[in-house]
């Protein structure tokens, strides 16, 4: 896929959907992927699936004492202690999909390109090409590590192979040149490379703050540095649907509230 030497497997791979998608990866002879368990789709035959303890990386080879440390890593921010590796044993070309876990977009990121690191949102990870490291990224501000949205501990992923993240809604990438500010609610930063400056900035105004609906902090990024951004965090979907699956309108059982739900939708079937 280029014309550097990769330490990790280079996989080809395409992208399929719009709001719910699945990525396929074309695996020569030998190749694996590595991905979360569950998020395989479908996959052709000769294509050996093993449950593997971490994410089989180089930084793993370090005894049984490394690979519960790296486990036990990937515990912190919120993910399994074990992933699967999907190996192509066949002699032809391979193909194995993974789908995302709710709707939003699929984000390839060819770490080679960037640098060999990017730091991401807990829960972003899907898939990678095996030799790429899944680990822990400690925030080192303590008001970024509070109020930060994504709390000390978000996902550090390392290596020269593709990975592949995935989020909610529409994702916008930016570079940031240097000493250029992006100013973002806490809960939609994705990912970022690691000379973006990851800090918080608290609301001014009381009445901003109160009844603005923006929380009380920003994140600000601030360049140089790529950074991606979603425009549905899940925490805000899942929040939404909670609140309009416990919502009661207080005119429920009367003549206005069967008008007011057939006015909204909620007695056409």
């Amino acid at each position: 896929m280029t014309e550097y030497t990769r330490s990790n497997h280079e996989i080809d791979y395409k992208i399929y959907g719009e709001e719910l998608q699945f990525v396929e990866v074309e695996l020569d002879p030998g190749e694996t992927a590595i991905a979360e368990s569950g998020a395989m789709m479908m996959m052709d035959d000769d294509i050996k699936m093993e449950t593997i303890f971490g994410d089989g990386s180089q930084q793993q080879q370090a005894g049984l004492f490394g690979k519960l440390m790296s486990a036990g890593k990937r515990m912190l921010v919120g993910e399994s202690l074990f992933m699967t590796a999907f190996t192509n044993i066949g002699q032809g070309k391979k193909h194995i999909s993974f789908a995302a876990p709710f709707t939003g977009k699929i984000i390839p990121m060819d770490l080679q390109q960037l640098g060999g690191k990017i730091i991401a949102q807990k829960d972003a990870f899907l898939c990678a090409a095996k030799g790429v490291s899944i680990g822990i990224q400690f925030q080192r501000k303590l008001g970024t590590g509070i109020f930060g949205g994504e709390g000390f501990i978000m996902e550090k992923i390392e290596g020269d192979g593709m990975a592949f993240l995935h989020a909610g809604g529409y994702i916008v990438e930016k570079n940031l040149q240097p000493g250029e500010i992006l100013k973002v609610d806490t809960g939609c930063v994705v990912a970022y490379t690691p000379g973006v400056d990851f800090d918080i900035e608290f609301v001014r105004g009381i009445k901003n703050w109160m009844f603005g609906g923006e929380g009380l902090f920003f994140a600000i990024l601030r360049g140089p540095g790529k950074v991606w951004i979603q425009s549905l965090p899940i925490s805000r979907l899942a929040g939404r649907i909670v609140a309009y699956g416990t919502y009661k309108r207080k005119e429920e059982g009367s003549i206005l509230g069967g008008l007011g739900n057939l006015l909204d939708g909620d007695g056409i079937r």
